[in-house]
Parts: structure tokens; C-alpha cells; sequence
């Protein structure tokens, strides 16, 4: 259980300007379903360039909810220049705090209002582009986006980068690489507690069973539901996945091509070589 203060509980089961904006002014869109959190934040000015209207909709934990949440009531009447001016730091303070595993939270929601600040100064489309070479290729993280959480947020291990950007928290073969940024940046030659792991290291089975799911969600289910079927994640026992094939793909002649073919190819090319998928007994 989150440790989770009064006013982030608050946000969460009463989150303020949820919804949409018609014709909004600056829109920004981040993260994925695949990751686990999404968010897109829409805000429109009024005559005096002031944030007179702001909505988010977002896919999440309670802290991402409520992160989101508060940074709308937080931006509220601002101009453009004292909005960017936030940053993931303030929003966290603004709950009375977030548990450290949970601050990645806070960062979506700033790195949101900077797309939507973005789109309306540059007409881009919104979404968050990727900037520099990506470190973490499980969550899609770069290495400026590494740098700049560790350098505002004073960070000194990867265990804190995974807690701020997710980076490192899927297959961990990035972990060594992120090290190596935190010791440049902070001149200090990592710790013996904090050696870079083997990129060869054995995902534990948490860490296996988020990125079969991540995987079934960017590389599988958009495939299947386009023939009107889906795939459900019933079990991960070892390198055997358990699953049940729905919809369309429930009945059809070459289910077993779509388990192996699609399901176990995918899963094998993102997760691991030996994951072996079979599906759940009726």
C-alpha cells in the first residue's frame, strides 16, 4: 500500500478539470497504454494570453490521476511563461509529496504541459517527441530526458531514474548505461551498491510479466482487434505464457498460427528467446 497523502488521495478520488476542450488552444500528449500511463492535457487562453480553460484526460495509478489533476489547478490563469515554468518538483509538492517509486508521475504531467505549450507555439502535433538517443528502449526513454531528471532532481542511483522516468524498470539491460550518465553528470564513480547490473541479468517475474503485458499491447492486440479478435494474459509460469485467445481469434481455423506466429513470435522478439506461449485449457 502507497503511503499516499491526504491531498493525492483527494485528487484522486475528486480530480478536478477532467474532460475536454473544443477547439483548445495548445495540446500535449504522453506516454502510452503500452507503459502503463497516458496522458493528454489541452488548455485555451483567453484574450489576455492567460490559461482560462485547462482539461486532461488520463490512463494511470492514482498518482498519475491526481498528478494530473493538480497541475491543472495549478497552471489556472497563467500565462504561457509562468506555466512552463513548473516543474515536477512543484506538482509533487503541490500533493504534499509522492512515494518516490511514484514520481514518474509528476514528470508525465510536466512533460505533458511542455507539449502543449509546444503545440501552440509550433503547431507540432502535440505529442512528446523523443530527444537524443533512446537509453531505455523498453519504455522508449532517452538520454536527454535521463539527464535532465537526474540534474533537476538531484538524483545520484538508477533505482531513483527508474522511479522518475520508468527507465530501467523493464528488461534492466539499460540499468548500466544509466549509471554511467548519473556518474557523469554528478562526477562521482558509482558505488559499490550501486554497480551497473549485467545487461545479461534475469528479469525477476514482475519485471518479466510487465513487459509480456507492454509487449501484448504495442506488438499483438492492435493486429488482432483489427480482425475483431484480442488475446488475455491468464498466467506467466517460468518461460511459458498462458494465454486465452478472445473475439474472432476465439474460433478461428489458424488459431494456432495467431499463438505462435504472432503471440509467441512477438513475445519471444521483446521479452525473451525462450518464452513459449500456449494457450489457457477450457
Amino acid at each position: 500500500m502507497w503511503d499516499y497523502s491526504e491531498k493525492v488521495r483527494d485528487h484522486f478520488r475528486n480530480p478536478r478539470n477532467v474532460g475536454s476542450i473544443e477547439d483548445p488552444d495548445g495540446v500535449g500528449v504522453v506516454g502510452s497504454l503500452a507503459c502503463g500511463d497516458a496522458l493528454k492535457l489541452m488548455f485555451k487562453l483567453d484574450d489576455e494570453g492567460r490559461i482560462a480553460d485547462v482539461k486532461f484526460q488520463t490512463f494511470g495509478c492514482a498518482s498519475a490521476i491526481a498528478s494530473s489533476s493538480a497541475l491543472t489547478e495549478m497552471i489556472s490563469g497563467m500565462t504561457l511563461e509562468e506555466a512552463e515554468k513548473v516543474t515536477n518538483q512543484d506538482i509533487a509538492a503541490y500533493l504534499g509529496g509522492l512515494p518516490e517509486q511514484k514520481m514518474h508521475c509528476s514528470v508525465m504531467g510536466r512533460e505533458a504541459l511542455e507539449a502543449a505549450i509546444a503545440n501552440y507555439r509550433t503547431g507540432s502535433q502535440g505529442a512528446r517527441e523523443l530527444e537524443g538517443r533512446v537509453v531505455c528502449t523498453c519504455f522508449g526513454v532517452t538520454e536527454a530526458e535521463i539527464e535532465r531528471v537526474v540534474r533537476e532532481n538531484g538524483l545520484t542511483t538508477a533505482e531513483q531514474v527508474t522511479h522518475y522516468t520508468k527507465a530501467g524498470g523493464g528488461c534492466g539491460g539499460c540499468v548500466g548505461e544509466i549509471e554511467r550518465i548519473i556518474s557523469r553528470i554528478t562526477g562521482a564513480a558509482p558505488t559499490a551498491e550501486s554497480q551497473p547490473l549485467p545487461k545479461s541479468r534475469r528479469m525477476t517475474t514482475i519485471e518479466k510479466i510487465r513487459l509480456i503485458e507492454e509487449t501484448l499491447e504495442r506488438e499483438v492486440r492492435p493486429k488482432l482487434r483489427r480482425d475483431g479478435g484480442d488475446v488475455e494474459l491468464i498466467d506467466v509460469v517460468g518461460d511459458t505464457v498462458i494465454v486465452s485467445l478472445r473475439g474472432s481469434c476465439a474460433n478461428c481455423l489458424i488459431s494456432q498460427f495467431t499463438l505462435k506466429g504472432v503471440v509467441q513470435s512477438k513475445l519471444q522478439e521483446f521479452v525473451s528467446p525462450d518464452i513459449v506461449v500456449v494457450e489457457e485449457e477450457t
